[in-house]
């Protein structure tokens, strides 16, 4: 497995990093054989969220089932690297109707909800806590007493943003300042071979060519995060953004799934290695996120972290993916 820094915080981290969104539909034993199985694969990076618990409508669900996981997976909490996500209100009421009520990016809301993540993760800190998607009514006062009440107080070490546009980030860096512990270092973001638009905006850059959308959807966010030093997590990378859901493997995506078996036997290894060797092969040494709670398939994802792929074969995989070249 191969080790990245996250941001310029000198963490030094697994590349690909397991996400526990789906956790709480876990029983114990089987947490720790997923958690086991990321750790064997040589991930020390988890990343979850104070709204994860959509199986069991309840909040920090998932988190409790990980904090839970991975002692019972044998592994030291100095050894590990927990990141955590908070800003949403979700409405956990009505099972058939979970959705989220509004954003809020008060200090009191992120401090409450970081001390119940705290508590539910079973460690008294957590090594990056993110703002989960902006808060067009959130105010500086409030992001920066936040921020600095819970890094001195030693409950969060580093901090980063999820699913914000270049100016979002700015606008809240220039409020939190120069001071080395308030930057951000992480920027998590929906990334892979069927989700590429960050890849193809910045192809089309002048480009009228046909079938092409000249418009940018992603503000530059690909080469802001490397000019920033922020290190993209991809979320949801096997996801194909239809009802389909995910792409390997899946009939409705036959020339991609023909690339990706293809690629694989070039390699010796899956499809699912291949689609997390895509997304690890960029050169802004993205962290990917892994949601799988099947461990042999997640072992298959992480295999993938250890195969470089060609540039040409990464190119191959980007066109049968349905992405166009200008």
């Amino acid at each position: 497995m191969k080790s990245i820094e996250i941001g310029k915080s000198a963490v030094v981290a697994s590349q690909a990093a397991l996400g526990v969104m789906r956790m709480d539909a876990l029983d114990a034993d089987a947490a720790a054989e997923v958690v086991r199985t990321a750790a064997e694969h040589g991930v020390n990076f988890f990343d979850t969220a104070d709204i994860y618990g959509f199986n069991v409508n309840h909040d920090h669900a998932s988190s409790r089932v990980l904090g839970r996981a991975w002692k019972d997976a044998g592994l030291k909490r100095e050894d590990i690297f927990l990141q955590t996500k908070f800003g949403i209100n979700i409405d956990f009421s009505d099972p058939n109707n979970v959705h989220a009520t509004r954003y809020d990016f008060s200090a009191k809301h992120l401090i409450t909800r970081l001390d119940e993540e705290l508590e539910a993760l079973g460690t008294d800190y957590v090594d990056f806590a993110l703002l989960h998607r902006p808060d067009t009514l959130m105010e500086a006062e409030e992001i920066v007493e936040a921020f600095t009440t819970l890094h001195k107080a030693g409950k969060v070490r580093h901090f980063g943003v999820s699913n914000v546009n270049p100016w979002q980030a700015e606008l809240l860096q220039s409020w939190l300042g120069d001071d080395p512990a308030m930057r951000l270092e992480a920027s998590q973001l929906q990334f892979g071979l069927m989700h590429a638009q960050m890849i193809s905006d910045e192809l089309m850059t002048n480009s009228g060519a046909e079938g092409m959308v000249v418009a940018n959807h992603s503000d530059g966010l690909l080469s802001y995060s490397r000019l920033r030093h922020m290190t993209i997590q991809a979320w949801s990378p096997f996801q194909s953004g239809t009802e389909y859901g995910p792409f390997v493997g899946n009939e409705h995506f036959p020339e991609l799934n023909k690339a990706l078996d293809e690629k694989g036997a070039k390699y010796g290894v899956s499809a699912n290695a291949i689609a997390t060797a895509w997304v690890l092969r960029h050169p802004a040494k993205i962290q990917i996120v892994l949601g799988s709670m099947n461990p042999t398939r997640l072992g298959e994802m992480l295999d993938g972290a250890d195969i470089d792929l060609d540039k040409q074969d990464w190119w191959d995989l980007y066109v049968a993916a349905g992405n166009l070249i200008p």
